[in-house]
């Protein structure tokens, strides 16, 4: 059977499972139409564009 040859230290222990709970932020673009920012192939929630269409009617303030 296999059996660890060496206990490992709680140093090592730790760094291997540091990073399991690190979350990266979304990466974000310009809304070629608006100029906001926006997740990448996804609606634009500032002015409804998509891929160069309108898909959503957003009414002026």
């Amino acid at each position: 059977m296999a059996v660890p040859a060496r206990r490992v230290s709680k140093a090592r222990r730790d760094k291997r499972r540091s990073s399991v709970w690190k979350i990266n932020a979304p990466a974000l673009v310009k809304c070629p139409n608006c100029g906001e920012y926006k997740r990448a192939h996804r609606l634009c929630p500032e002015c409804g564009y998509y891929n160069g269409r309108q898909v959503v009617v957003k009414e002026a303030d």
